[in-house]
């Protein structure tokens, strides 16, 4: 969530957040009153408690008074009559501050649930708008002029069926649309790819974490994945668990309520993980293939840093990835995401969008986003500096994902249905071609 101080100091600042990503303005003057209301609460509280601390410790030196007029046989009338009225002044008080108590308490939980409703403010530049607003910053590649070349490209359900990699029949039959079997080549080249992925991300010094897929309502919430995008995941009601959409949840929760040390850099980490997303409201979108889809794999990158460092460490993501895809030898686009496509958490989101022949349009193969000090400050993740301890910037990037194989196969197919193997994948696959089955 967003640094109650910030909309405090700023509040113009969120409001123009909230324009741009299209959300609702009036939440922030809805905070701030909230906000009041805590702190006039919180300061009632406690000094109604106060006062019950003073009467409290008065009431005991009156008691020592009169039990020791009582123990020497003298008048205790006045004495009595002034403890009694002690005693119903302290109950008085314990009562009224049990009120306030709850008061504060209530209080607080409003400005929790307003605040979480706030997302994080973006970053000066980014672009205002929906899913289309996006800005295009960089191309790489020209698309194969599949017309010159005397064939028409097929899509990657024809292409990894005639290579027998796919099945999606048996994937409906055993689940429901929208699963599917990976077999022979099809696996083979989804996990080159994880490989070269993982092994690319060791040597730019990210530690490989093998991560939970199911997580608690905590971590689930404290990433921003139970916010807008709700019903997106799936729940184990019985468990209260939640699968999850992708490792950057688990790796997000990896430091909760902890105090780091960053004074030697960054922490960078990355997991391959079984990733499930419901697809709510996706009716009639993608329905054919693996772009969207309900299980997939998926290489995450994810760093804690400072603050001040997480502008240059979103471009090092950025730059992981695109190294990522010059090697899988695919044009592709890189693309500033508007406020409004951003989600909760990310304060700025750069895409890497695949060209997909048959299509005839970029998709998207990668996201990065700088989520600054929004999922750590609700997970309590903190790191300790000389002037004592603040709360740290969060970032994570895709390096690597199933879908991917949609633009591999599309834009390295030739005309009898092969496909030719990028050359950085050649070693993990063993191949340098792959050939529909029975030839």
């Amino acid at each position: 969530m967003i640094d109650i101080k910030v909309l405090r100091e700023d509040p113009q600042a969120v409001r123009a957040s909230q324009r741009a990503r299209g959300e609702d303005e009036s939440l922030v003057d809805a905070v701030l009153a909230a906000d009041e209301r805590r702190r006039s609460s919180l300061a009632e509280y406690e000094s109604t408690r106060a006062e019950q601390n003073r009467a409290s410790k008065a009431l005991g030196p009156l008691m020592g008074a009169l039990k020791k007029a009582q123990q020497a046989g003298e008048d205790t009338a006045a004495l009595q009559a002034q403890a009694d009225e002690a005693r119903t002044a302290g109950a008085s008080l314990s009562t009224r501050v049990k009120e306030l108590d709850a008061a504060r308490v209530a209080a607080e939980t409003e400005l929790n649930t307003l605040v979480r409703r706030i997302g994080n403010v973006i970053i000066d530049g980014v672009p205002s708008g929906g899913e289309d607003d996006f800005v295009v910053l960089d191309t790489y590649g020209t698309p194969r002029d599949f017309a010159a070349e005397g064939f028409e490209p097929r899509d990657h359900v024809e292409l990894l069926e005639g290579l027998g990699g796919l099945d999606l029949a048996r994937g409906a039959r055993i689940a429901e649309s929208r699963f599917y079997y990976l077999i022979g080549a099809g696996a083979r080249l989804e996990q080159a790819m994880l490989n070269l992925a993982l092994d690319r991300a060791y040597d730019a010094g990210f530690t490989q974490i093998g991560v939970p897929t199911l997580v608690n309502h905590r971590t689930m919430e404290g990433a921003g994945f139970l916010d807008a995008h709700a019903d997106e995941v799936y729940k184990l009601g019985t468990d209260e668990l939640y699968l999850t959409g992708t490792s950057e949840v688990a790796l997000a929760g990896f430091h909760t309520d902890e105090i780091l040390d960053l004074s030697d850099g960054p922490r960078r980490y990355t997991a391959n993980s079984t990733c499930y997303r419901r697809e709510a409201g996706s009716y009639g979108k993608d329905t054919r293939g693996i772009i969207r889809v309900h299980q997939f794999q998926k290489v995450e990158m994810f760093v804690y840093c400072r603050p001040e460092d997480a502008v240059a460490e979103h471009e090092n993501l950025l730059a992981q990835e695109r190294a990522m895809l010059d090697l899988m030898e695919i044009p592709y686009q890189v693309i500033d995401v508007a406020a409004g496509d951003l989600g909760g958490p990310a304060a700025r989101k750069f895409d890497c969008e695949g060209w997909v022949p048959t299509q005839g349009k970029y998709r998207e193969l990668t996201s990065t986003s700088n989520c600054t000090t929004y999922q750590a400050r609700r997970l309590g993740i903190r790191e300790r500096g000389e002037g004592g301890t603040r709360t740290v910037a969060t970032l994570n990037g895709t390096l690597a994902t199933t879908r991917w194989l949609v633009a591999i196969l599309e834009n390295h197919q030739q005309a009898d249905g092969s496909v030719n193997v990028p050359a950085a994948l050649r070693p993990y696959l063993r191949a340098d071609r792959l050939v529909p089955t029975g030839r």
